[in-house]
């Protein structure tokens, strides 16, 4: 009990000097950042990057996983979560959404044009994402009033969403997929958004921070750059 007291003391007072300095310095130190594996990859990679050239004094170390991360006791200072968040005590903001498709290979092209509605999908081949809660039930919606509920079966299950991706567009089956994922595929051809008049449900991207914690400089400078990545 000392020992968690203190080291809260400490921290405190760590934070009170990086106010101070934060002040008269430009950004610097170790960035440390928690974000889902696929949009970590396809998206904050890049700001990253982008991030230690602009800013050479700091340095980023960037966890990926499909599991959430204890920030305080991993000692994070900044995570981005997609989804939907579960309620929590750390400090969450919404900085953009994200949509979901079911796609499938063009080898599946003449089946997936037979397709009418959501009812007729769990004839073909599916490959579940099992890093999600629910990865076989699906509910997809039309309009106001459209409402179809469909339960898959897997013909392949994986737990990590590129993987995920690249068993469909080597054929595996129908799978669900984010924009963010799906976008440049469907764009280039290499897979097909099946049923595209029929919706699944929208999800966020929210910054999540440790709870009643300074945000230094080096935070703020990120979340600014992301931001403004996102709305472009």
């Amino acid at each position: 009990m000392f020992h968690a007291r203190c080291v809260s003391i400490l921290r405190e007072a760590e934070d009170a000097l990086g106010e101070l300095a934060q002040a008269r310095t430009e950004p610097q130190g170790l960035l440390r950042i928690t974000a889902p594996y696929d949009y970590g990859t396809s998206v904050v990679v890049p700001v990253v990057t982008a991030f230690t050239s602009r800013y050479p004094e700091c340095k980023v170390e960037l966890n990926l996983s499909d599991k959430t991360v204890d920030l305080v006791a991993d000692n994070m200072d900044l995570a981005i979560r997609v989804g939907w968040l579960a309620d929590s005590s750390m400090q969450a903001r919404r900085i953009g959404s994200f949509r979901q498709y079911l796609v499938g290979h063009p080898q599946l092209a003449r089946e997936i044009a037979e397709l009418s509605e959501p009812a007729d999908l769990p004839s073909l081949p599916f490959v579940a994402n099992t890093a999600l809660r629910e990865p076989l039930e699906w509910t997809f919606t039309r309009g106001e009033k459209d409402a179809q509920t469909v339960r898959f079966k897997a013909d392949i299950a994986i737990n990590t969403t590129p993987a995920v991706m690249e068993a469909v567009r080597q054929g595996g089956g129908l799978s669900v997929l984010p924009d963010f994922l799906a976008t440049p595929n469907i764009l280039t051809g290499r897979l097909i958004h099946v049923l595209p008049d029929w919706h699944l449900p929208s999800g966020g991207v929210y910054l999540v921070y440790p709870a009643a914690r300074f945000r230094p400089s080096k935070v703020s400078a990120f979340v600014k750059m992301l931001t403004n990545t996102l709305k472009r």
